[in-house]
């Protein structure tokens, strides 16, 4: 039998206006967030009497800086208690009067002691010494500029090739024999004044004397009869003298009878001194310090060893003029070394 086809229901119409489906309800409003601001950090309060720091302007009125500044006073040095650090008239007066507080916070303190020391001993001797010379001698100091290149090479060269038993030289035995032989042309230099009689008296000998620095002060030991001395002797016993005088057991006749002084301080002679003479000695060459300068030699500049003498004379007996010719000849015969050798 056939099947028989399922009948359809029939299709209901479509509503016209269909019923929205409700709204979902709104969510209830937020309350609103109230932000609070983090406390700033309170400026921390300046310690008192503690300096700002490096570079902090310090805040102050006109009036109080006018003040400072009259005063003295640093206001980078004043804590102020105003808004911000405010410097006012108030913090000026507690600054002022915690003032030695101030400094103590800095790590700096005022000292107030005195140490009571006796001039005695040796140290007396040189302060009799040299307030006789500076209140009885007027003193002419000439100072003048000599090449020692020359001088330098010659020295090196000696100590090189020197005997084992020979000393190194210094400067000292060249200088000493260039003084002997200006001596020699000008003997109104090799002499001592005795200033209460009136009296010059001029030695043949040369006895030069070497102002020497101790561990107990300034001592002279003297090259006795320096004419009769060679380059090598001379070295020798300039050594054998500042050796005593260092240790302390240089004699009293080691240490007196000198006609002329020489005074150096090596390295640290400086540009130019004014040394002062022994008294009753009319005369003192100071030596200073050997420095490489530039010297023009009439085409270019050139390196050169310099070093001044610097050297004081007796103006009553001795004028100007004849200190002048003296260090001119040491300066000659420095300056070509080899003149110190010929008679």
């Amino acid at each position: 039998a056939e099947a028989v086809p399922e009948a359809k229901a029939p299709a209901l119409p479509a509503e016209a206006n269909p019923v929205p489906a409700p709204a979902a309800p709104k969510p209830a409003p937020e309350p609103p967030k109230t932000t609070t601001a983090a406390p700033k950090a309170a400026r921390p309060a300046s310690i008192s009497g503690a300096p700002r720091a490096e570079g902090e302007k310090p805040l102050a009125s006109p009036a109080v800086r006018l003040r400072a500044k009259e005063a003295g006073i640093d206001l980078r040095q004043v804590s102020g208690s105003g808004p911000a650090g405010r410097i006012s008239h108030e913090d000026i007066d507690a600054f002022v009067a915690r003032g030695p507080q101030v400094a103590r916070a800095s790590g700096l303190a005022p000292k107030d002691g005195v140490e009571d020391i006796k001039v005695v001993g040796l140290r007396r001797k040189i302060a009799e010494k040299m307030t006789l010379a500076k209140s009885r001698i007027p003193h002419i100091t000439y100072v003048e500029e000599i090449d020692v290149t020359a001088l330098e090479e010659l020295r090196a060269t000696l100590n090189k090739e020197k005997r084992a038993d020979r000393p190194k030289l210094t400067l000292l035995p060249f200088l000493m024999r260039a003084m002997v032989k200006a001596i020699g042309e000008q003997p109104n230099l090799n002499a001592l004044f005795d200033d209460d009689a009136g009296i010059i008296h001029q030695h043949e000998g040369i006895h030069i004397g070497i102002a020497a620095q101790t561990p107990n002060g300034l001592v002279v030991p003297v090259v006795k009869h320096a004419e009769a001395r060679d380059l090598w002797d001379s070295a020798v016993e300039v050594n054998r003298l500042a050796d005593a005088a260092k240790a302390g057991t240089a004699s009293r006749e080691e240490l007196s009878g000198s006609t002329i002084t020489i005074t150096s301080l090596g390295a640290m002679g400086g540009v130019a001194t004014t040394p002062v003479i022994n008294y009753p000695e009319v005369a003192i060459v100071g030596v200073n310090k050997i420095m490489v300068r530039p010297v023009w030699d009439g085409t270019q500049f050139i390196p050169r060893k310099m070093m001044n003498l610097s050297s004081s004379f007796d103006h009553r007996v001795i004028d100007g003029w004849d200190a002048a010719v003296f260090v001119q000849r040491i300066k000659a015969l420095l300056e070509t070394p080899a003149l110190i050798f010929v008679d």
